[in-house]
């Protein structure tokens, strides 16, 4: 006789239904991770910000989402995985308020900031509670693809909504859109989602969580100064305080007996694999969209509503993972589907470089869907990859890592390949030498700025050249980079083809 106690208890529709509340939770904390890229010119005639200023409006909200995401973890797990998403659903609602009427640049980084820590919040939540919701594995598996499809379209979703709104009202709309949202959010997880917590009732270390701070934003800022404006003391200087306390919070977690983040993990091969890629692949990915969303307004001309449907092949893209995922698994394997995946971005970010000197979208709209394609399934297999290479008492510890790589890849997609799409825009630049230095000091400062500013068509057809050029030549690097993930994924994580998924049982 079978012992009932040995199978693991299926998820009815009440689990099903939470599930939706929690991807559309982690699809709005993607959405506002990308929803701003098409605000830039709009914001920038509003707020006037230097282009140092519109990078930190940009990726802020990732960088201390990234620095925090272990620290809530650990949060979570003492006072409840349920209470701290809705305590977070409520403050991520109250900060967007504060973002969409921000008087000044300064207060609109202020209130992004806000936002990440309150998405910090909500990250590591969602993902444990999937985990603890769905107990069989075939629906674990299932469950996690829909969790990392959510965030996937989510952050290609972001332009589209973006271009919706701003197409009707001003840039703070794609804030406001938030907080209707976190209602249905609080309600949906008020009723719908169970409490969980953590098994082990230990203190948070505070200084754990500041030394892993100190180390992710003085080294990004320190790369962002670095490619932006050239070597000088303050990158060094931010560079060695990023090192020092990266070292100081490695060397910590190894003394302590329940450490804020488990480095020992990193010692499975398919796990450090696994993260490795996750965080190149939204690196990339990120960044892309970041300038591309300003390359279709500023230099093809789109308006925003254009520019964000422009970019809905990599949306649609990323939502048919769903439809391929099973296949691929089946008949290379986790690892190989992997490698496979971000070779397909690779090739579309190639595309993109490629086509982008033609009047023609179609060059573009077709490697945008390859791009979509192949990141999607390399992002839902290495969040599926990440909890499963690891023994099931850790798997809190490894969701919060593969959350933490996620965000800080993305935060520093958009630092190091903005800063260097910014950079070579600069040197790609040959502006007239009668130009007045007010206005060329506009050009320089970006081609947003020189929108606003310059009224010579002459010297904005060279700034616009100057943006395309430095948009294709990051593309190719950015493919490069892909490339070099598949080769990590292809190599270290197992890929053993799957004939059939099997329940956990006995």
């Amino acid at each position: 006789m079978t012992d009932l106690k040995l199978v693991p208890r299926l998820a009815g529709p009440r689990e099903w239904a939470a599930l939706v509340v929690l991807v559309l939770v982690v699809m709005l904390l993607a959405i506002d991770g990308t929803v701003l890229y098409l605000a830039v010119p709009s914001l920038t005639a509003d707020l006037s910000p230097t282009s140092t200023e519109v990078l930190w409006i940009g990726d802020i909200y990732a960088f201390v989402l990234a620095g925090l995401l272990i620290t809530m973890g650990n949060v979570a797990d003492r006072i409840g995985r349920k209470r701290l998403l809705l305590i977070g659903s409520a403050t991520f609602g109250a900060a967007s308020v504060l973002a969409a009427f921000a008087p000044n640049a300064e207060a609109l980084i202020a209130a992004r900031a806000l936002l990440g820590v309150a998405g910090a919040t909500l990250m590591p939540s969602t993902l444990s509670i999937v985990r603890s919701m769905f107990v069989d594995r075939t629906q674990r598996t299932r469950a996690i693809a829909l969790w990392s499809v959510g965030a996937t379209a989510g952050a290609a979703l972001g332009p589209l909504v973006g271009g919706i709104l701003l197409e009707n009202f001003w840039w703070g709309s794609v804030f406001l859109i938030n907080v209707p949202i976190m209602v249905l959010a609080l309600i949906g997880g008020w009723f719908l989602l169970p409490e969980s917590r953590g098994t082990a009732a230990h203190r948070i270390d505070l200084a754990s969580s500041a030394l892993s701070i100190l180390a992710i934003v003085p080294l990004v800022y320190a790369v962002k100064r670095w490619i932006g404006s050239g070597p000088d003391l303050l990158v060094l200087l931010a560079a060695m305080l990023g090192l020092l306390a990266g070292w100081a919070f490695l060397r910590r977690q190894k003394r302590l007996t329940v450490p804020l983040l488990d480095v020992s993990l990193f010692r499975i091969p398919a796990f450090a694999g696994a993260v490795g890629a996750n965080a190149l692949a939204i690196f990339a990915f990120l960044g892309l969209l970041f300038f591309f969303s300003q390359y279709l307004q500023m230099v093809r001309g789109f308006g925003p509503l254009h520019a964000g449907l422009a970019e809905l092949p990599a949306t649609l893209a990323s939502i048919a993972v769903i439809a391929v995922i099973g296949f691929l698994v089946v008949r290379l394997g986790a690892g190989r589907s992997i490698g496979a995946g971000l070779g397909l971005g690779a090739l579309g970010l190639s595309g993109i470089g490629a086509t982008a000197p033609f009047a023609s979208y179609w060059g573009l709209g077709v490697s945008l869907a390859v791009l979509g394609l192949g990141i999607g399934i390399a992002m839902t297999l290495t969040t599926d990859a990440v909890v499963s290479t690891v023994p099931k008492e850790r798997s809190g510890a490894a969701a919060a890592i593969a959350e933490t790589g996620y965000e800080l890849g993305g935060a520093l997609g958009i630092a190091v390949l903005g800063s260097l799409q910014a950079a070579m825009y600069r040197s790609h630049l040959e502006l007239p030498q009668d130009l007045s230095e007010g206005e060329r000091a506009a050009v320089n400062e970006s081609l947003a700025s020189a929108m606003t500013t310059v009224k010579d068509s002459a010297v904005l057809t060279a700034a616009r050249d100057a943006f395309a050029s430095a948009m294709q030549m990051t593309s190719f690097i950015a493919a490069i980079l892909l490339l070099v993930a598949a080769a990590i994924a292809w190599r270290v994580i197992p890929s053993t083809p799957t004939k059939k998924v099997q329940h956990d049982a006995a």
